[in-house]
């Protein structure tokens, strides 16, 4: 019988940090050692969900399959940085969406109770550290979604594809946000 989730997360990961993820399978995360105690707070059963902060992107989800441990071989094989992320917890994969099914984040972000706290425009400020706890209605509404997007490759953004060289724009969240569509 699988247990219950207590704890939903959200990890705003880097693409290179999610490649290296999706590299093992989805059945490991790394945690730097600024998230000890909270790596120590994930139980088996417990939900994970994926954010490529570059891409504003929602992509995966997994569940918890064991308690966290230790290990200081390198995450990443290569260009890590320097962290081993020695903090690693098994999972198991969920919902995994492919590049052409993945959640824009600049669409499904105002819906989410947990975003707002910070004013629309600079809603992806929520996403700055590594790790979150996020509220059971945002992880549920996302895994609903994500669900539905593995049937239907993404829509266009509704304002085009903006082009980040040569086109003025009112902000810089504007401009990063052109970058990384």
């Amino acid at each position: 019988m699988a247990a219950t989730p207590r704890n939903y997360w959200m990890l705003a990961v880097s693409p290179a940090y999610y490649e290296a993820v999706r590299k093992h399978g989805l059945t490991v995360l790394g945690l730097a050692k600024t998230h000890k105690k909270r790596a120590q707070r994930m139980e088996i059963g417990d939900r994970v969900l994926y954010f490529v902060t570059s891409e504003l992107m929602f992509v995966a989800t997994a569940t918890v399959s064991g308690t966290y441990f230790e290990d200081e071989s390198p995450f990443f094989p290569e260009g890590s940085g320097g962290e081993t992320y020695p903090f690693r917890v098994k999972t198991r994969p969920g919902i995994v969406l492919d590049k052409n099914h993945q959640l824009d984040g600049r669409l499904i972000a105002p819906r989410l109770d947990y975003v707002r706290r910070w004013t629309p425009e600079l809603w992806p400020l929520a996403f700055v550290d590594l790790l979150h706890l996020a509220p059971k209605a945002d992880f549920l509404l996302l895994e609903s979604e994500m669900k539905r997007a593995r049937r239907r490759p993404r829509p266009a953004h509704p304002f085009g594809r903006p082009v980040p060289n040569g086109e003025d724009f009112a902000c810089e969240l504007d401009r990063s946000a052109a970058e990384a569509y």
